[in-house]
């Protein structure tokens, strides 16, 4: 109101929820400015905590600087002291290297193997070095391996043998003990031809591979192909058993066929 005439110029009315907004939007503007401030302006730098996004940058600068002006001092102090050799009569004093030079030589850096690095970068070549086997032709063998000489192998089981290839007794494979469950694989692509079962070897798997070449699994406790499947090298087609009247414990008979004949699968595969 005018104090004068007591004229009414505006009027407002105060209550909990005109109080609450007018403060709400006071603390909202002020926490925009400060926002503002910190993120936009140079006060920031005042605030414990922060600093110059351009320091890091100066600083590198400084140091650029620094080291020129050394290197050149150095040189200058060099000049001098020749010439004052030169007007003494004295012989120039060589170049004295400069000390400190910040500038890296990568090509003056020779790399050396640790004992340690060397150690495992042979463990590890040496983990899957026996997966795969490579037999080489020769000429000198005779024709029914070198049928198969030069083909690559996948290790069908890892474990011991325990009773070679005999055919003066009609085992035409070997047996090969691993642990409980451990998955057999087929040593090259190729399709299964026989998967069934028999009474003497219990669950067998036979696969039809190129170049004339077949090879059977014999005693598995399950097979997980059927026949006409196609098979990748190292895929599981079964698991280790002790199927069959002809068995003594748990183990895979594995053979391994070309053209027809029986050969010993250890000329050929690593177990």
């Amino acid at each position: 109101m005018t104090d004068d005439t007591l004229e009414e110029r505006f009027t407002f009315r105060l209550s909990r929820m005109n109080v609450f907004i007018a403060l709400g939007t006071l603390v909202i503007v002020l926490i925009f400015l400060t926002s503002f401030l910190i993120a936009f302006t140079p006060l920031r730098e005042y605030i414990p905590g922060y600093t110059s996004v351009g320091l890091t940058k100066r600083l590198y600068k400084l140091q650029l600087k620094t080291d020129s002006i050394e290197r050149d001092l150095v040189a200058k102090e060099q000049f001098i002291t020749n010439l004052r050799d030169v007007i003494n009569g004295k012989d120039l004093t060589e170049d004295k290297p400069v000390t400190g030079d910040t500038i890296k030589r990568y090509g003056n850096i020779k790399m050396k193997r640790s004992a340690e690095d060397s150690l495992l970068r042979l463990e590890v070549e040496n983990q899957n070095k026996y997966n795969l086997y490579k037999i080489e032709a020769n000429e000198n063998i005779s024709q029914k391996k070198s049928s198969i000489g030069g083909v690559l192998f996948f290790t069908p089981l890892k474990g011991i043998i325990t009773n070679l290839f005999n055919p003066a007794q009609k085992h035409y494979g070997v047996d090969i003990v691993a642990k409980q469950n451990e998955a057999v694989k087929v040593v090259l692509d190729g399709t299964v031809i026989l998967s069934n079962w028999t009474l003497e070897t219990g669950y067998v798997i036979a696969v039809q591979h190129s170049r004339n070449i077949v090879s059977l699994y014999k005693h598995n406790s399950a097979i997980l192909k059927k026949a006409g499947d196609y098979v990748r090298a190292g895929e599981p087609i079964a698991i280790v058993g002790e199927t069959g009247e002809l068995v003594t414990g748990p183990h895979l008979h594995f053979e391994l066929w070309s053209d027809g004949n029986p050969v010993d699968p250890k000329e050929y595969i690593t177990f």
